[in-house]
């Protein structure tokens, strides 16, 4: 597989711009939004509820489509491509980690972890299948299917399963949302390994100051737009800013 270009962005929008409705119910979800993700970064997009950072999490990875505006992965522009070929990007170059986790009921959790290989018609790398599985602790577990599994191990299948193409960006949607303090914890940890360790940019919408704190900067939405960018944020500087930001 061609390597991509490391002087490039990973992924950003240009004047990203998406409304739901019509006439009079018009509702802007994301406004005129530019922003550019180096590779192999942790960012966290944060903002109270209502603010966009879900919605701009979509039409990032390819889930929704603009209304106006470019959206990258690398030099491709998803806003001016045919569905099909979004498609076939999201599946090659980009993982994302569903709030609530979208495994396959009758599937085991490695057929789970491997079903985006399958769908693609790629071989299962084994010696990584084991290391991402093995990274995440479910070596023990790979036969159980999600009724089986505790809600943190649901979860880290999902970020195996994301991991196991090893897109260049994962996006993770409130990826600690579910989970005991410890175990999200031990989450965190691991995407931030990922990045620090391994290069993987990772992108992740969450709530949770302490979760942001693990990031290298912090993207804060306010009315769909971008309103402030916080580079190594502590969970109390972000804390206090979001206090400021609704009260």
């Amino acid at each position: 597989m061609t390597q991509p270009d490391s002087s490039l962005p990973a992924c950003g929008t240009r004047n990203l711009t998406k409304v739901y409705g019509s006439a009079d119910r018009q509702v802007v979800a994301v406004d005129d939004v530019t922003v550019s993700i180096a590779r192999g970064s942790f960012t966290a997009i944060m903002g109270p509820s209502g603010s966009g950072k879900s919605t701009l999490m979509h039409c990032m990875a390819g889930l929704d489509r603009p209304t106006s505006g470019a959206v990258f992965v690398g030099v491709d522009n998803l806003a001016a491509l045919p569905e099909k070929v979004v498609t076939r990007i999201r599946r090659d170059k980009i993982g994302f980690v569903f709030q609530s986790f979208n495994l396959l009921p009758t599937l085991t959790a490695e057929q789970n972890i491997a079903l985006p290989l399958e769908l693609a018609g790629t071989k299962v790398d084994r010696a990584f299948f084991e290391q991402v599985v093995g990274s995440l602790g479910l070596g023990d577990r790979l036969s159980h299917r999600p009724s089986q599994l505790s809600g943190g191990q649901q979860q880290r299948v999902a970020i195996a399963r994301a991991m196991v193409t090893r897109p260049e960006v994962i996006f993770a949607d409130e990826p600690t949302g579910a989970l005991d303090l410890k175990t999200g914890t031990s989450l965190l940890e691991y995407l931030q390994a990922c990045s620090r360790e391994h290069g993987q940019t990772i992108i992740m919408v969450t709530h949770d100051a302490r979760a942001a704190s693990y990031a290298d900067r912090a993207l804060m939405l306010l009315d769909g737009r971008i309103v402030a960018d916080i580079p190594n944020p502590t969970a109390e500087g972000v804390s206090a800013f979001l206090q400021q930001a609704v009260a």
